[in-house]
C-alpha cells in the first residue's frame, strides 16, 4: 500500500509543479503533463513497469472527455456552422489522413497501418490550440473561428475512427502478439455468436444507451436529488458514464462511441450542467494523468537511436498539414493572417493521436515499434506549437499589418480641431457621435481602414492613419488641442500614446479608455487626466436592472449603484498606490488585498445603511416583477 501512495505522490506532484510552468511560458498544460510524464519517468526514473497499467486506467478520461463533448453539442449550433464544420472540417480530415496515408505507404507500411497513421496525423490538439486561442485573444477571429469548426469535427471523427481501427487488423500482428482485438479479460455477449446475431445485439445496445438515456436517466438523476447529497449524484454520473463504456466493450465496440451518443442525448437534459460539473474534474484529472504517463513512456533509447528519424517525421507532418490547410484557406475564403493563424494552429498533430496509437497497437494495426516512434514524432509536434503562434504573432502577423498599412499611405490632414479622438471602434464612435450632437469639432484618427469608412457612413469626418505616430498628432494639431480622447484597441499603444502627449504637450487634457482597472492604473501613472474603464458604467446599470428584478425599487437601486461609485471613488488613491508597488516588482502585495477587503466591507455597510427617504414627486409609478 505505501508503494501506491508513493506513486500517486510522484505522479501528482510533477503535475503540480510542471502544468502551471507550463501554463506561465504559454506552452499550455497538455505539454505541462507530457514534460511532467518525461521527467519522473525517462529523466530520473522515478516511475516505471507501472506506466503501462495506469495508462489503460487513465484512458478512462478520454471516455469522459467525449461524454462531455456530446453533452456540448447543440443541433441548432452544429446546423448553423454546418458548411464550415462538414466542408472545412470534412475536407481537412480527408485531405490529411489521405496524404498521411501515402506518404506512410511509400515508405513501406501495409495500407491498414498506412491509413491508420494517416487518420492519427489528421487530428489537432483540441486542447492546446483552443487554450491558445484564448489566451491570445484569438477565439472570435475569423481564423479562430475556423480552427474551432475543424477542431470540432475532428472531435466528432474520432468515434468513427476508433469504431474503424479494430476492422484494420492485421493477421500477422495479432499471431505474433497472441491477443485478439475484443474486450480484455475475454468478456464478450458477442465472441461465439454468427455475424447476423453479432450485429443484432451492436444496434440493440446503441439503442440501449439512446433509448435509455433519453427515458431513463431523467427519473433515475430526480430520484437521487431528492435525495439532497451531492455525492450521490457525482456517484450516479460515474456509474452512467462507467455502465456505458463496459456495455460498449462486452459488444465489442468503443466505450468512447457509446459515451459521445449518452451525451448528445442528455445535451437537452435539465442535468446537464450538473452532470458537466461533476464529471469535469475527474475528466481532468484522468486525462493529466493519461498524458503523464505518455511522456513517462517515452522511450528515450528509440529517440536517441531514431532521432533523425523522428525529427524529419515531425517536421514532415508539420508541413504536409500546413500544405492542406493553407489550400483550404484558401478554398474557403480565409484570408490574409486569419489564413495563416488556421494555417498554423492546426498544423501539429493531436493528443487524440496516443490515444489512437494506443488503441491501434491493442488491436493489432500498428506494431509497437512504429507505435513508439510515431508517439515521439505526435509529442514532437506538439512540443512545437507554441513556436508556430510564436511565428504567427512576431513574424505574419506584423508583416500584413506593416503590409496593410504600406498598401495605402497615411491620409492628409487638412483639418485641425480642439479636441482629437485616437480610434473610432465601438467606443469611440459614441463619443464622436455624442461630440458631434453637441457641434463640438473633432478630428478622428484610426490605423484600421475599416473603421474610418463605417465612421465617414454616419458623416463624421475621419483620417486613415496611426494615432500613435507623433507627427499624425501634429498635423492633427496636438499642440493647440484642449482635449485628446485614447480609445484605440491597443493597450501598450494606448499607454505610449498618452506618455508622449502629457511629456510634450502637458497642456492637452487627456481622456483614455481602460480595458480593465490594471490597465486604467497604468494610464493613469502615464499621466492620464481622466480614465474611464470600458464596462464599468454598463456593469453599473446591469447590475441596478439586476437589483430591480430582484424586487428592489428602480430609484432604491439608483442610489445604490451611485453609493457604489462613491465608495469606489473614496478608494481610488489608496488603491491605486497599493497597486504600484506590484508593478515596481512586488509579485504580491498584501497591502492591496487588505485595501480592497476594505472597500468591500465599505461598500457592504454602504448598501446596508440608512437611505434617505425617497421623494413622492420623484418616484414613477412602478410594479415589483411577480415572483415565479
Amino acid at each position: 500500500m505505501t508503494a501506491y501512495f508513493i506513486q500517486a505522490f510522484i505522479y501528482l506532484l510533477a503535475a503540480v509543479i510542471a502544468v502551471p510552468l507550463a501554463k506561465r511560458f504559454g506552452m499550455g498544460s497538455v505539454l505541462g503533463y507530457l514534460v511532467a510524464g518525461v521527467v519522473i519517468g525517462p529523466v530520473m526514473g522515478l516511475v516505471g513497469q507501472e506506466t503501462s497499467t495506469i495508462q489503460h486506467f487513465a484512458e478512462f478520461g478520454v471516455v469522459m472527455m467525449l461524454f462531455v463533448i456530446g453533452m456540448e453539442i447543440d443541433p441548432k449550433a452544429l446546423w448553423a456552422m454546418r458548411v464550415r464544420l462538414l466542408g472545412l472540417g470534412g475536407l481537412q480530415v480527408t485531405l490529411t489522413a489521405g496524404a498521411g496515408m501515402g506518404v506512410a505507404w511509400w515508405l513501406g507500411l501495409q495500407w491498414q497501418t498506412a491509413l491508420t497513421v494517416g487518420l492519427i496525423f489528421a487530428l489537432s490538439s483540441t486542447a492546446i490550440v483552443l487554450q491558445t486561442l484564448d489566451e491570445k485573444g484569438l477565439s472570435k477571429t475569423e481564423g479562430g473561428r475556423n480552427a474551432f469548426s475543424v477542431l470540432l469535427f475532428q472531435d466528432i471523427a474520432v468515434i468513427p475512427m476508433l469504431a474503424l481501427i479494430p476492422l484494420l487488423a492485421l493477421p500477422g500482428l495479432k499471431d505474433d502478439s497472441g491477443s485478439a482485438s475484443g474486450p480484455e479479460g475475454g468478456l464478450s455477449l458477442v465472441a461465439s455468436l454468427p455475424g447476423w446475431a453479432h450485429a443484432l445485439v451492436v444496434v440493440g445496445a446503441v439503442a440501449a444507451v439512446i433509448v435509455g438515456g433519453y427515458y431513463l436517466s431523467r427519473p433515475l438523476f430526480r430520484y437521487v436529488v431528492k435525495s439532497g447529497l451531492r455525492e450521490v449524484f457525482t456517484a450516479t454520473a460515474l456509474m452512467l458514464v462507467i455502465g456505458i463504456a463496459a456495455l460498449m466493450s462486452l459488444v465489442n465496440l468503443s466505450p468512447a462511441l457509446g459515451a459521445f451518443l449518452a451525451g448528445v442525448v442528455l445535451a437537452n437534459s435539465e442535468f446537464r450542467h450538473e452532470l458537466e460539473a461533476n464529471i469535469e474534474p475527474f475528466k481532468g484529472l484522468l486525462l493529466g494523468l493519461f498524458f503523464i504517463t505518455v511522456g513517462a513512456g517515452i522511450n528515450f533509447e528509440v529517440l536517441l537511436a531514431e532521432w533523425g528519424t523522428i525529427v524529419s517525421l515531425g517536421t514532415a507532418v508539420i508541413a504536409v498539414k500546413a500544405l492542406v490547410l493553407l489550400a483550404l484557406a484558401q478554398m474557403f475564403g480565409i484570408r490574409s493572417s486569419n489564413g495563416w493563424l488556421f494555417t498554423l494552429g492546426l498544423a501539429q498533430a493531436g493528443e487524440f493521436g496516443f490515444v489512437l496509437l494506443t488503441y491501434s497497437v491493442q488491436s493489432n494495426v500498428i506494431p509497437p515499434d512504429i507505435s513508439q516512434i510515431l508517439s515521439l514524432v505526435v509529442a514532437l509536434s506538439m512540443f512545437l506549437t507554441p513556436l508556430l503562434f510564436i511565428v504567427y504573432d512576431r513574424i505574419v502577423l506584423p508583416q500584413y499589418r506593416r503590409s496593410r498599412n504600406d498598401e495605402r499611405e497615411a491620409d492628409t490632414i487638412d483639418e485641425q480641431a480642439p479636441v482629437i479622438v485616437a480610434g473610432v471602434g465601438r467606443f469611440g464612435q459614441i463619443v464622436c457621435r455624442l461630440l458631434r450632437a453637441n457641434n463640438v469639432p473633432i478630428v478622428v484618427l484610426d490605423h484600421e481602414l475599416e473603421q474610418i469608412e463605417n465612421v465617414r457612413q454616419i458623416n463624421i469626418k475621419s483620417f486613415f492613419g496611426d494615432a500613435s505616430r507623433p507627427d499624425l498628432l501634429e498635423k492633427a494639431g496636438i499642440e493647440q488641442a484642449r482635449l485628446l480622447v485614447v480609445a484605440i484597441d491597443d493597450r501598450d499603444r494606448a499607454v505610449k500614446m498618452v506618455k508622449h502627449v502629457k511629456k510634450f504637450f502637458p497642456g492637452v487634457w487627456v481622456l483614455a479608455r481602460a480595458f480593465d482597472r490594471g490597465h486604467g492604473y497604468q494610464l493613469r501613472e502615464a499621466g492620464a487626466d481622466d480614465v474611464m474603464s470600458e464596462t464599468y458604467h454598463s456593469a453599473l446599470e446591469l447590475g441596478g436592472h439586476a437589483l430591480t428584478a430582484m424586487g428592489v425599487h428602480p430609484m432604491r437601486a439608483k442610489q445604490m449603484t451611485w453609493a457604489f461609485v462613491e465608495n469606489e471613488q473614496a478608494h481610488e488613491e489608496q488603491l491605486f498606490e497599493a497597486w504600484k508597488e506590484i508593478e515596481e516588482g512586488i509579485n504580491f502585495s498584501p497591502r492591496y488585498g487588505e485595501l480592497f477587503m476594505k472597500l468591500e466591507e465599505a461598500l457592504s455597510s454602504a448598501m446596508h445603511g440608512d437611505w434617505e427617504e425617497l421623494q413622492s414627486k420623484d418616484v414613477p409609478v412602478w410594479t415589483p416583477p411577480e415572483h415565479h
